[in-house]
């Protein structure tokens, strides 16, 4: 087994706790699907969140589906003059038999424009 990392993101349509915890729910569970991974697999992940959302902690989905023994951080992403508003990152470190060239990292709707060339 080796250490990886996963990245995905995804864009909010609006700042509220509702939403927010399912689309990083959404996020979080395509991640783990599309690499074919159990909560187990999971080390630490990171979230950030751009700074025009503020409604709950992007981490609080993932407790609600269930993942409560791994480390979880979020951190506010940098105010860049221009860059795509509401976004929540992940970044998932795991424990995998996968190559690096294997890993689907994982950015849902807008925020596939984000990353076009890892983007699957």
């Amino acid at each position: 087994m080796a250490v990886r990392a996963v990245r995905g993101a995804v864009q909010l349509e609006q700042d509220e706790p509702g939403h927010m915890d399912e689309q990083v729910s959404e996020l979080l569970t395509a991640i783990l699907e599309r690499n074919g991974l159990i909560a187990d697999d999971l080390i630490s992940v990171w979230f950030t969140a751009t700074p025009d959302l503020h409604s709950d902690f992007p981490a609080a989905a993932a407790r609600r589906l269930g993942i409560t023994d791994v480390p979880l951080i979020c951190a506010q992403e940098m105010d860049v003059t221009g860059a795509m508003p509401r976004v929540v990152r992940i970044l998932a470190h795991i424990e995998s038999s996968l190559d690096r060239a294997e890993i689907t990292h994982v950015y849902l709707g807008a925020a596939a424009t984000l990353r076009k060339d890892i983007a699957q």
